[in-house]
């Protein structure tokens, strides 16, 4: 059953600050805990979670400390027993949660799971809710943004790739796994001799470690075909039909082989064939796979966003988002972009080159925002003159005049393209003619430049002129990357599912907030003085 946790509200004469050293007592409230107490604890609302409660029965444990806890465990980088120990016998825990009697509230280690497994069942029955973890961070951080002065005019956002907790393994090793689990599955009774093998001691060493690698392709379609047998098997026993193992067993031969025509076998695909959102791990059904420049990964991708006004004392993470790791960094701004906006009322977003869209920028405009690029996807083309070399005007798209200053016998814009009319013996002798995107005619000669050619090159001469300053600005974010996957376990988190890596990045994205802001509140960050500017004289220096 769901209460509201008030206790803390409450004083007793048995709290243990009433018995301190006043010396100690002045520690504690300019310790971390105390700044956490205030500013996260009390701030925290606990209505939301009512859903994930019964209307009967006695109340649960208070949801205001259940979800302080897993914020002090990724900001501290405790596991589960040292956050329990922590709870019992730290007094700075047991402060910022409220509890000022170290033993007065009882907390067992079933009670830590039970509150992640509501949290991952809720984001499982409702996908098209916002998650109650989210709805927290954005009160947190619009709280933290208003005590701390923060803007989020200005915000810059990227992409990073993580694993969930699966191992890296090649076709041959994921065809055994999902081979053994298939074979586990079937009722001893109905398990044919053949596939009994599976499971015998040395049967995976012998497979996967003692042939040649010449022989990789005969041994994964000897697992192939054994996956075959079993899923056959499976489809006979009516009990199973609607089981998983049989399901992923589906899904894996759909994607990783074929019946070759004619002979009626079943064969391998050949790597390039394989989908980018197959199966990556019989564990973790969601992973999907994506190679980033020289990086190969199977996991998932997180998007976040953070402040970047030079004004602000430090910055904040405004958003996050967990998706599929085999989504466009384009795909990913087009679905949070609109949230950001809303959620902090951005205007500017410095992004990389990998974001950049003619959608992009037309929902940037919608959205009154303006976004900069450090740079563009693609290569400048090169063999003619930059269409910016011509004159256009801005409003109509009309050219006005040539590279070399000639104006059109006449101009206009038909069918996506902007075209001009020269004067054949203007063009016929020009010296930038080879260069030029003129088609010499009877009459005349004709310039025709694609409207999303003229678009895209004035973005790159914006972005030229700007690149110091948006690479600036965007730069920083990579610390942040760094910070949430190096520092704090992002890397490869210790659960699996797109779900639950949703729950556990939001609480360390959240954790990352709130070491910054408590930092800030304790005297951290403090402005830098400008550097004194030499006056050009020279000071003679006395002996």
């Amino acid at each position: 059953m769901f209460k509201e946790n008030n206790k803390h509200l409450q004083t007793s004469m048995l709290e243990s600050t009433y018995w301190m050293n006043p010396g100690i007592r002045k520690k504690l409230e300019k310790s971390w805990a105390s700044v956490f107490y205030e500013h996260v604890f009390c701030k925290i609302d606990e209505k939301p979670f009512a859903v994930l409660y019964s209307d009967t029965g006695r109340p649960g444990f208070p949801v205001n400390i259940s979800l302080s806890l897993e914020f002090i465990k990724h900001m501290k980088n405790y596991s589960d027993d040292e956050l329990i120990d922590a709870y019992y016998f730290n007094y700075l825990v047991n402060y910022a949660v409220g509890i000022r009697t170290l033993g007065e509230l009882n907390l067992a280690e079933k009670t830590l799971y039970n509150f992640r497994s509501r949290i991952y069942q809720h984001l499982v029955k409702y996908p098209d809710q916002e998650d109650l973890i989210f709805g927290q961070f954005i009160s947190l951080t619009r709280s933290f943004a208003q005590e701390a002065g923060i803007s989020m005019n200005e915000q810059r956002m990227d992409t990073t790739m993580f694993m969930s907790n699966i191992k890296k393994a090649g076709r041959l090793v994921l065809a055994y796994d999902v081979l053994e689990k298939a074979v586990k599955a079937i009722p001893e009774v109905n398990r044919p001799q053949e596939l009994a093998k599976v499971l015998e001691e040395g049967f995976k060493t012998d497979t996967l470690y003692r042939s040649k690698p010449s022989e990789n392709d005969s041994r994964l379609e000897k697992l192939l075909a054994m996956c075959l047998e079993s899923q056959n098997v499976l489809e006979g026993i009516p009990q199973m039909h609607d089981c998983d193992e049989l399901r992923i067993l589906r899904r894996f031969l759909s994607e990783q082989a074929y019946i070759e025509a004619g002979t009626g076998h079943l064969k391998a695909k050949e790597n390039k064939d394989i989908a980018t959102n197959s199966l990556q791990s019989v564990y973790d059904e969601d992973a999907t796979y994506r190679k980033k420049g020289t990086k190969v990964q199977s996991g998932y991708v997180l998007e976040i966003s953070e402040t970047c006004a030079k004004d602000n004392p430090f910055q904040l993470i405004t958003d996050y988002k967990v998706d599929k790791n085999n989504k466009s960094d384009v795909e990913i701004i087009q679905n949070r972009l609109p949230k950001i906006c809303s959620n902090t009322g951005c205007t500017d977003l410095y992004v990389d080159g990998g974001f950049h869209s003619e959608d992009v920028v037309r929902l940037g405009n919608e959205n009154h925002v303006d976004i900069h690029f450090t740079n563009l996807n693609g290569t400048e083309p090169h063999k003619k003159l930059p269409i910016t070399a011509y004159k256009i005007d801005e409003t109509t798209n009309v050219i006005t005049k040539c590279p070399k200053g000639v104006t059109p016998q006449h101009a206009s814009v038909k069918n996506g393209q902007t075209v001009a009319h020269f004067p054949l013996e203007a063009c016929s002798n020009c010296e930038l003619r080879d260069q030029c995107h003129n088609k010499l005619q009877k009459r005349d000669s004709v310039v025709r430049i694609n409207l999303k050619s003229v678009e895209t090159a004035r973005q790159r001469e914006r972005v030229k002129s700007a690149k110091k300053e948006n690479t600036s600005k965007r730069a920083a974010i990579e610390g942040t990357n760094s910070a949430l996957k190096r520092g704090h376990g992002l890397e490869k988190l210790l659960v699996r599912g797109k779900n639950r890596c949703t729950a556990v990045a939001g609480y360390k994205v959240i954790a990352q907030n709130i070491r910054r802001f408590t930092k800030f509140m304790l005297g951290g960050y403090r402005k830098a003085y400008p550097k004194p500017q030499c006056s050009g004289i020279l000071v003679p220096i006395c002996g």
